[in-house]
């Protein structure tokens, strides 16, 4: 099971519209995860407790978990090349688990 955090400017918006684009992704992959949302500001709280984070703005701190910009799957920009980086990582994920 992937846990991912979506983070947005405030935490509502965007990240509810996000959370959804990215639960479908991986439902489509059969990839089981659970995805909540946040903030920005949240991230360094909330990092510790996930495995993958997904942000619709730019955020330039260092993080411990992967992190994709998925502004694209909102605006359509990109976005079949950040679906298969969504899948591709969290694959990357599961195997490091069962590997690991």
């Amino acid at each position: 099971m992937i846990k991912g955090l979506v983070a947005c400017g405030s935490g509502i918006a965007t990240s509810t519209v996000a959370q959804e684009a990215v639960k479908k992704i991986l439902a489509e992959a059969n990839i089981q995860a659970t995805i909540t949302k946040g903030s920005l500001t949240e991230i360094p709280v909330k990092q510790d407790a996930v495995d993958i984070i997904f942000v619709t703005s730019n955020y330039n701190e260092p993080t411990k978990k992967p992190l994709i910009k998925v502004f694209g799957l909102i605006s359509g920009i990109n976005k079949e090349g950040i679906k298969k980086k969504i899948i591709e990582t969290c694959r990357k994920i599961e195997s490091e688990r069962v590997g690991g």
